[in-house]
């Protein structure tokens, strides 16, 4: 095999590959005698059939195996013998011309990962803001759930707004019943707008026992075709009146979400608003982290590298400008920023490939138990069927297992340079720290950092960009350190937070299509 080096310009390199005739031949000769004796063929004995006669029946299969074979082990060899780092896939071509039985040669370009000197860890200074959780938010967060937990008692006379009718009714177009259209004993609360409009509206005054026909139409925008924009009825038998009462916050309530006691429910949610506040803490210090990491190192990075991770801020900035009221607005003004986006690409690369330099210095790594953890919450996106597939397509793919892997590495990375820097802990607002969040970062980062002013989705997406080194490229690397886990509280304490909306979900006569079988439709979020 010959390997010759043609092009080695910074970052850039590329090579002539020629793979000898007699070294692909050999291959094929091999994986001939290797399937031989698993060919059948009519006249044959299984086994017996002719090395010619299998050639001819696999013959194009196999030469193409082989090759491939052969064009990996080059490229392989090439990365070994020259030391590279490519920092992305190499763009491997076969020259024009080639037939079985010639010389194969391989025209191969690549970008390498640069050089980076291990970085001096000390100087690093952080201020660590942290809000102390005031137990006037802890009891505004009770009273929310309770506001949320609403309580109804049975009532005499008729129904009025806000009050909940329990009811049974029965949707009809054209005097037929429609699927999804009926449901019995009900509870709609008159005001809610959870169902479609004139619906709730044309329950007032009704009492226990009362039938009533009332007429609506559906949304133009009602996902089943069948019903949109189309006027139906319901016919309507109210069981029960219900008015709102107030909801008395005490052990009660507190058990009716599933927990033990008042006291309990108040720690949880205490925990809660700590560990909200603990995360921006951590997003501060991260920021002004890499802040000062940004500003003390600046070397060439892959233009590959850098174009690719321009392309994911540029498509996430197009989605959002694509939901802004004005989008043609929207995308204007992003598209007058688009230099500072890629500035911002450049610093995220860099940034990535430091924390990756540091990681590895430092014996930050990340376990093969965290790796596997990691591959199979990606999976999860996949059915069932195709989840075995992704696994061994990210067992074959080293680029796409370090696209898993780098928002832990670097987590890691980033929590042992908080524990090597010099940390003053102050209290601050809540507000206060929020700004620390946001602020520019007064020219120590690349000018591309400022974020435009105007549009929320411009705004979000470059401030996601310019602190996200979570999502920075990367190198590979290891790791021991289990990823943290939410504390059980936390699932308690959302359970708490959410528990209102159980109810809330059953079925209602709404704008989602009526094929699910609950009411008449549930409403669109």
């Amino acid at each position: 095999m010959q390997i010759v080096e043609t092009t080695n310009e910074g970052l850039k390199r590329a090579y002539t590959v020629t793979i000898p005739a007699s070294a692909i031949t050999a291959k094929i000769e091999g994986e001939v005698k290797k399937i031989a004796p698993q060919v059948k063929m009519p006249g044959f004995r299984a086994g017996k059939v002719p090395v010619n006669l299998v050639k001819k029946l696999h013959g194009p299969a196999i030469h193409q195996e082989a090759l491939n074979t052969s064009i990996r082990e080059a490229m392989d060899k090439l990365v070994a013998d020259n030391a590279l780092r490519p920092a992305m896939n190499p763009d491997v071509q076969l020259t024009d011309g080639y037939e079985e039985g010639k010389d194969a040669e391989l025209t191969v370009s690549l970008e390498i990962l640069p050089v980076i000197a291990a970085p001096s860890l000390d100087g690093l200074k952080l201020d660590k803001l942290t809000v102390p959780v005031a137990d006037d938010a802890v009891t505004e967060a009770v009273e929310r759930i309770a506001s949320q937990q609403q309580r109804f008692d049975t009532k005499d006379g008729e129904a009025a707004d806000g009050d909940q009718v329990i009811c049974d009714f029965t949707g009809k177009q054209d005097g037929v019943e429609f699927d999804g259209g009926k449901a019995e004993k009900q509870p709609i609360v008159i005001g809610s707008g959870r169902l479609i409009p004139g619906f709730e509206e044309q329950l007032v005054g009704m009492k226990a026992g009362d039938d009533r026909v009332i007429t609506v139409t559906f949304p133009e925008d009602y996902p089943a075709e069948n019903l949109a924009g189309k006027e139906v009825t319901f016919d309507i038998l109210a069981h029960e009146i219900k008015a709102p009462t107030e909801s008395k916050i005490d052990d009660d309530f507190a058990k009716e979400l599933g927990l033990e006691s008042l006291e309990q429910l108040t720690g949880l949610l205490r925990g809660q608003l700590e560990q909200e506040t603990a995360g921006l803490t951590r997003t501060a210090m991260k920021r002004s982290l890499l802040d000062q990491l940004a500003a003390g190192h600046d070397f060439d990075v892959p233009p590959t590298m850098v174009e690719a991770e321009f392309s994911q801020i540029w498509q996430q900035l197009i989605q959002e400008a694509q939901s802004e009221e004005d989008p043609a607005a929207a995308l204007e003004e992003i598209e007058a920023e688009k230099d500072d986006y890629r500035k911002i690409a450049e610093r995220r690369v860099r940034l990535g490939l430091l924390l990756s330099e540091i990681g590895q210095a430092n014996g930050v790594e990340v376990t093969q138990q965290e790796m596997q953890m990691l591959v199979g919450q990606a999976a999860q996106q996949y059915r069932p069927e195709d989840r075995q597939r992704f696994f061994e397509y990210v067992q074959q793919d080293p680029m796409m297992a370090a696209q898993l892997r780098a928002p832990l590495y670097e987590d890691k990375v980033v929590d042992f340079l908080i524990e090597k820097a010099d940390v003053t802990e102050r209290e601050v607002t809540r507000e206060e720290l929020q700004a620390a969040i946001e602020a520019d970062t007064d020219g120590e980062t690349p000018a591309a950092s400022k974020k435009p002013a105007k549009k929320a989705p411009a705004k979000k997406a470059a401030k996601k960009a310019d602190d996200a080194a979570d999502e920075a490229p990367a190198a590979e690397a290891d790791a021991e350190e289990k990823p943290k886990k939410a504390p059980a509280k936390k699932a308690a304490a959302k359970k708490a937070d959410d528990a209102a909306e159980d109810e809330a979900e059953e079925a209602k006569p709404a704008k989602k299509a009526p094929a699910k079988k609950k009411a008449a439709a549930d409403k669109e979020d």
